[in-house]
């Protein structure tokens, strides 16, 4: 024998250190961020012009001076139709993954009938959503 094989607790040792040296980066990395958030917001304090007018001081309204009241209604019409796009949107990435996972050799049944589990529960609440008439535009 040439050597001998360094002793385990020296190993685990030499894993820890590289274990939070990488740690140590990311660390460094991430206040490296907040330090050019930091200045890159200071900059724009100093540099910016300060001149209020009573106008600046007006609540901006699209361009339209605004008149009334500030608290208006809206309907719930329009959030429901966003949070349902926000689902559907969400829920058909999940078929990109499906799609790879069936194609393998072996996992044809099983994914399938995961992913018709997955559109069932989507059709179910589309139904409910259909029934309890948020889809009618009226």
């Amino acid at each position: 024998m040439h050597g001998t094989a360094p002793a385990p607790a020296l190993l685990a040792a030499d894993r820890s250190a590289d274990y939070f040296e990488s740690y140590s980066v990311v660390g460094l990395l991430a206040l490296v961020g907040l330090l050019f958030v930091a200045v890159a917001f200071g900059a724009g304090r100093l540099l910016r012009p300060v001149v209020p007018t009573p106008e600046k001081l007006l609540t901006y309204e699209c361009g339209v001076d605004p008149v009334g009241e500030g608290w208006a209604h809206t309907q719930v019409r329009y959030y429901v139709y966003a949070f349902l796009y926000v689902i559907f949107a969400v829920d058909s990435i999940f078929l990109f993954p499906w799609a790879t996972v069936f194609a393998a050799p072996g996992y044809g049944g099983a994914t399938l009938v995961e992913m018709f589990v997955f559109l069932g529960f989507l059709a179910v609440g589309l139904l409910y959503a259909w029934k309890k008439g948020v889809l009618a535009w009226t």
